[in-house]
């Protein structure tokens, strides 16, 4: 179930433009990935993820935004190193 929800965390990460809804998303992520941790039985592992990805890189990149703009540029898909990411 938890796999599950970090796919789905994922696939919105990589489908917003808004990126206040992306910085949300990755604590989210961190946070999920800190209960995957404890399932596996590390705490101290899944402490520090907790601390650090869902608290401190959160308000050091919702920081970030604040200094720059609300929406992303869109990009164009680049399919060569979409294949060189694969084929790796």
């Amino acid at each position: 179930m938890l796999l599950l929800l970090l796919a789905v965390t994922a696939i919105g990460l990589l489908t917003l433009r808004s990126l206040i809804a992306v910085v949300m998303l990755s604590g989210i992520y961190s946070l999920i990935t800190a209960a995957l941790f404890v399932l596996m039985d590390a705490p101290d592992v899944a402490l520090t993820e907790a601390a650090v990805g869902a608290g401190a890189a959160t308000v050091l990149m919702l920081g970030a935004i604040s200094l720059t703009v609300r929406e992303q540029k869109p990009v164009p898909v680049r399919v060569v190193p979409l294949l060189i990411v694969a084929a790796t």
